[in-house]
């Protein structure tokens, strides 16, 4: 499997940690995405989010956008979201002609009952229509953390399956994390991840520079562990919810802690809505390094 077909970067070792770096927004953030650009890489992955209170028609614009704004853009895909195989045919045959989609992020989703006939990831893997579509990349979640529903052998087990069907597909599998605060969970995460024999590439999601309410909210949201201790090595006091922080201190970390025998792994931000402070952490901390 080449690492360049996932990005030209990955097939050579990172200078420092925000090589190759991916972004996400939401099919909201038009005017957001748009007065980033100017700040963010050429060719930069940018993730468009499946949320709900969205129309198809606007994840597929800001998919455009996306692709005309310079970036490579990733399609996010809420398997219990998707109302029918026809809405997830025409929503894969517009983002790939209209936005050139070659990437897609897949995950279950929150609704606890599906909205239509996919309760999970796997099974859209298994319609053959992604690579009907022409979607060559495939990222698949990892959870450092957990999951609140699933037990760590399940999630290891969800994993192996996946990736399994996303190579039977004739496509190339992508794991990418959920965020979070703990260097050391995200380590031994990656860790036990290799011992399996699990040798796909990896994007570490980790939280983009944001106000400490907005951090510990969208913690809380997705089940992110955010302990006192894990928070103080992040550099936030439970205490004091006053003001803003960044993934300095996080970074400096993984930097030490991820070694060459742990495989090619990049970083994934996830702004929260702040993509041109997230884009001025990139460049800021590249500068620096």
């Amino acid at each position: 499997m080449s690492y360049a077909a996932i990005h030209p970067d990955w097939e050579k070792p990172r200078t420092n940690m925000v090589d190759g770096y991916s972004l996400e927004m939401t099919a909201k953030e038009i005017e957001g995405i748009k007065e980033a650009a100017p700040l963010i890489r050429p060719g930069t992955q940018v993730a468009v989010t499946f949320l709900p209170g969205e129309e198809i028609e606007q994840r597929v614009e800001a998919a455009v956008l996306v692709r005309e704004l310079g970036f490579e853009p990733i399609v996010h895909l809420s398997a219990r979201r998707i109302a029918s195989e026809e809405v997830l045919d025409n929503y894969l045959r517009d983002i790939t002609t209209k936005a050139g989609v070659k990437r897609v992020f897949i995950i279950a989703g929150d609704p606890p009952e599906p909205e239509g006939p996919y309760s999970d990831s796997l099974q859209i893997i298994e319609t053959g229509l992604l690579e009907k579509h022409g979607i060559e990349i495939v990222g698949i979640g990892g959870h450092p953390e957990g999951h609140p529903n699933n037990t760590k052998d399940e999630l290891w087990d969800w994993m192996e399956r996946k990736i399994a069907a996303v190579k039977a597909h004739g496509m190339v599998p992508l794991v990418v994390t959920q965020f979070a605060f703990d260097d050391e969970a995200i380590v031994e995460w990656l860790k036990e991840m290799r011992a399996r024999g699990i040798d796909v590439p990896v994007r570490l999601g980790v939280p983009g520079p944001a106000g400490i309410k907005r951090l510990l909210g969208f913690a809380k949201r997705c089940g992110v562990g955010a302990s006192a201790n894990v928070m103080k090595k992040y550099g936030i006091s439970l205490t004091n919810l006053i003001g803003s922080a960044g993934p300095d201190k996080l970074v400096a970390s993984l930097d030490k802690g991820l070694t060459e025998d742990l495989g090619r792994v990049r970083l994934h931000l996830y702004p929260f809505g702040a993509l041109t402070a997230s884009a001025e952490w990139i460049n800021k901390y590249d500068a620096a390094h």
